[in-house]
């Protein structure tokens, strides 16, 4: 059989369409750009073959205007980033020209390692037999004036592997500060460009657009360090590049704007100076006993580059970001957000700020539309979750409430559209409990109501407590199917966390959604419209949402959250801060987060607050992003993710915020300058709440917000605080253990036959939370500390007992007299370091590896080992943790 031509060939790349369509982009480029070339005929009486092009990248535009000027005479094959390739329009046109595509580290992680080698290879072997190769040396746009190379590799070993190459370098001038450059401070979209300029030239009749002036130097310097070592050849390409650094020009659209060019301030640069200080001396440790044992260098300072100092490429700092994954249990974003020795601490104490460009979809005009009464919103009348919902979609059924990147925006129609449709899949499923692994989304919100409409009681999994406590979790309520995405199950798998016993209990919603027959999705949109007594008439369990914590026992106990206990909580909120129809809120936690659940999903569901959902709280400048386009007034979520949010934004992206509610964990002072350093006009409103109380317990209020307190309790919250020893009433600002009783209260833990949450006081019932706080003369709450053993990392639970049960059997012997090992936490608010104290003989590797083998996940590392003679034990026989903690 004659095979088919591939359109990669050379031959094809040279066709006779190719060269139209190339001469036709020429001739639309000039109608913006007056281009002027130098340098290129010196370079095409040399030979047309065998030529290594290295541009630099100030634009997305370039690689266009460089094919315009190359393809006819030298007709190179491009390389470049499959990222910006995904577009219909530009993937058609970089096939059509044979362009060589490459992942993006920053994306895929090591993943992509492979792949890049493979490309370089066959562009390699192109060059031999005399082809030309266009790349970007730096892999990626500039995102200041000066282009910045760093470590890469890819032309040191195309350099090092071909000494006889030819190497043309190509300085690229004027289009810093075009709508394709990053000169804006932010990530453009190459589509959306292309599609506003082409409108101006409309505007404009075509010929009479103001153009910009780009000059295009080719340059083949004899002194090019074709054996040197990368950082070598890369500092020559970029002091190339930099000689002349063009500032951030702009150029107007419209001839009958003001024709004059300007000068416009460079992008503001994302900066984590001042953060350092907040890791602590162990994490550092052992960040730089790592760096130095993968780089064979010595002394290392927080300050030193990781391209220029250590000499790491891409492909190595993804090894960084691996190990940070696996050590420390934070998710990492990115590798362009390493460029620093102290980057890299603060990723590994959970602080790392995501430098992936977000490219966003536009914001529809319906989104943006505005309520001159701007009323406040209140919760719908009804007894449960799903009546609420059904109340207040019935108010305002095509009222846009929720939205994000993957499914866009949706009002209340749409919702109820694809709960009709997905309810019959999930009702088949066998069993009461159906289990929910989904990040924040509109996808984990229709989910969830799905479920309850179903009959089902939603199980809500928490990915990030690795595989020992998930299965336990599922097992205890004997939970059959869990709904989760292919992509999240991908995501934990690279991680290292094992999923091998739950995978024949995934449910992918991706192949569900293909399952859902085009009769279904139409009767569905059909009965949105006319009747919704298929989800009024529906059975439904008493228990709202299933949840699980980890207290002082070593394993998660289920917390069943009825409708009345949630809906008790979000009746609350507004004495705490008002929300009206003109405010959007982020939602960023995740719904097996309690916070999450309650605050991102049903609170906005049930009065109407228009929210947006991005599913990693991490990618601080995709959040930022957010904020910025659909004018978000009201933040939800930890300090940890507040401060990462506040780091990576500018105040013009934050201007909208009126007010962020923090829980979860203690918010730090750090977290509070940072906050009022980058959005003065906002309010910091910290409260405190626990799983089993839905959560919400205390918050401060938006009137007369107390910075460093958790505020007053709820309405519906009684309270009492009582003394740790004597149990009696505590005086006034002195702590206590503080318990609380109401109709927010869950009733008990399920299948649990431990020790009861729950204590007597005065003839009554209470939930003792075991935390420590203290009241002043107003009813204000600060908190103090915890009493049971467990500490809070990156907003999650961590049980100490749990850890412990885990590494004593690994030491224990008969002749042991005494306990042989014990952890405990540091005093630190932020973060703190789990230690580990033995008599016996061992190091951090060894334990961390029982740990993982046992299928807890790196939250769960221990940081530094201690080794003392005996563990100290109190009268009654029990480890004395206090005197523990006076070693640390």
């Amino acid at each position: 059989m004659k095979k088919k031509k591939q359109k990669t060939s050379g031959k094809a790349r040279h066709s006779f369409f190719n060269t139209v369509i190339a001469l036709v982009i020429k001739a639309l480029l000039r109608l913006r750009y007056r281009v002027t070339i130098r340098g290129l005929d010196d370079i095409s009486s040399r030979g047309r073959k065998g030529i290594l092009f290295l541009p630099s990248h100030p634009a997305l535009i370039d690689p266009v205007i460089m094919l315009s000027v190359l393809y006819r005479d030298f007709g190179p094959r491009s390389i470049a980033d499959e990222f910006r390739m995904r577009k219909r329009f530009v993937n058609w046109l970089s096939k059509r020209f044979g362009t060589r595509t490459i992942p993006d580290v920053a994306r895929t992680g090591g993943a992509g390692a492979d792949a890049i080698m493979s490309v370089l290879s066959k562009s390699m072997e192109d060059l031999r037999n005399g082809e030309n190769i266009l790349l970007y040396p730096g892999g990626h746009l500039k995102r200041s004036r000066s282009e910045q190379i760093g470590a890469t590799s890819a032309v040191q070993i195309i350099a090092n592997s071909l000494p006889q190459v030819r190497v043309v370098l190509v300085r690229q001038m004027g289009l810093w500060g075009s709508s394709f450059s990053w000169s804006s401070g932010r990530s453009p979209d190459f589509v959306l460009a292309l599609k506003q300029n082409l409108k101006n030239l409309l505007r404009n009749g075509i010929f009479f657009s103001p153009r910009r002036p780009v000059e295009i130097e080719f340059v083949e310097p004899d002194s090019f360090p074709r054996d040197a070592d990368r950082i070598t050849i890369n500092r020559f390409m970029e002091d190339f590049y930099n000689t002349v650094a063009d500032p951030n020009t702009y150029v107007p659209y419209l001839f009958w704007q003001d024709r004059k060019i300007s000068i416009r301030p460079e992008p503001e640069l994302l900066t984590t100076k001042g953060e350092i200080d907040s890791v602590s001396e162990t994490t550092k440790k052992l960040v730089v006993e790592y760096l130095e044992e993968l780089t064979g260098q010595r002394a290392l300072s927080e300050k030193q580059s990781l391209a220029y100092d250590l000499g790491m490429d891409s492909l190595a700092i993804v090894e960084i970001v691996l190990w940070l994954e696996k050590e420390f249990g934070f998710l990492q974003v990115d590798t362009g957000s390493l460029k620093t020795v102290a980057d890299v601490m603060l990723a590994a104490a959970g602080k790392g700020v995501s430098s992936i460009p977000a490219l966003l979809k536009p914001v529809s005009a319906k989104w943006h539309s505005r309520s001159s009464a701007n009323r406040p919103l209140s919760v719908s009348e009804g007894k449960g979750v799903c009546e609420i919902f059904l109340n207040q979609a019935k108010r305002s059924p095509d009222k846009l409430v929720i939205c994000d990147q993957s499914s866009g925006e949706k009002t209340y129609r749409d919702i109820i559209t694809a709960i009709i449709a997905l309810k019959p899949f999930i009702e088949a499923l066998p069993g009461v409990y159906i289990g929910i692994m989904l990040p924040a989304s509109v996808g984990a919100t229709i989910c969830y109501l799905a479920s309850l409409f179903a009959g089902k009681t939603p199980v809500m999994l928490n990915w990030t407590v690795g595989s020992r406590n998930m299965v336990h979790s599922l097992n205890l309520l004997g939970v059959r199917h869990v709904l989760t995405a292919q992509a999240l199950v991908t995501r934990l798998a690279t991680q290292g966390t094992n999923l091998t016993e739950m995978n024949d209990r995934f449910v992918f919603m991706e192949t569900v959604a293909k399952k859902v027959s085009l009769v279904s999705k139409l009767r569905a949109y059909a009965a949105s419209r006319l009747t919704w007594s298929c989800l009024r008439n529906s059975n439904r369990t008493d228990i709202a949402v299933i949840l699980f914590t980890s207290g002082s026992e070593s394993l998660p106990k289920a917390v069943p959250l009825s409708h009345k206990n949630i809906i008790a909580n979000i009746r609350d909120i507004p004495s705490k801060v008002v929300f009206r129809e003109n405010d959007v809120m982020i939602g960023i936690l995740p719904p097996f987060h309690s916070f999450g659940i309650t605050t991102a999903i049903v609170l906005p569901l049930c009065i109407g607050l228009r929210t947006v959902y991005h599913p990693n709280p991490t990618e601080a400048p995709t959040i930022a992003r957010l904020i910025e386009e659909y004018k978000v007034s009201i933040a939800v979520g930890t300090p940890t993710f507040l401060n990462g949010i506040a780091r990576a934004s500018s105040k013009k992206q934050l201007r909208t915020l009126r007010a962020a509610i923090s829980g979860a964990e203690k918010c730090p002072a750090s977290v509070y300058q940072v906050i009022n350093e980058r959005c003065p006009h906002m309010k910091l409103l910290e409260g405190y709440g626990v799983t089993e109380c839905s959560p919400i317990v205390s918050a401060n209020t938006e009137k007369a917000p107390r910075p460093y307190t958790i505020g007053t309790p709820m309405p519906s919250i009684e309270h009492v605080i009582i003394d740790v020893n004597t149990r009696e009433k505590v005086a006034e600002n002195k702590a206590g253990i503080l318990l609380v009783r109401g109709p927010s209260v869950f009733a008990g833990y399920l299948n649990y036959n431990g020790k009861s949450p729950f204590v007597k006081y005065d003839g009554r019932k209470w939930y003792n939370t075991g935390d420590l706080v203290s009241e002043d003369a107003d009813g204000v709450l600060t908190f103090c500390g915890r009493l049971k053993r467990f500490c809070k990392i990156g907003g999650e639970m961590i049980s100490l007992p749990a850890i412990e049960e885990v590494i004593a059997p690994h030491f224990a012997g008969d002749s042991d007299e005494g306990p042989v090992i014990a952890v405990e936490a540091t005093s630190a608010d932020e973060n703190p370091d789990l230690v580990l104290f033995t008599i016996k003989d061992t190091d951090r590797a060894t334990v961390n590896n029982y740990l993982r083998d046992a299928g807890l996940g790196g939250l769960h590392n221990i940081r530094r080992v201690i080794k003392l003679d005996e563990i100290p034990i109190l009268g009654t026989g029990k480890t004395d943790y206090l005197s523990l903690k006076r070693m640390m």
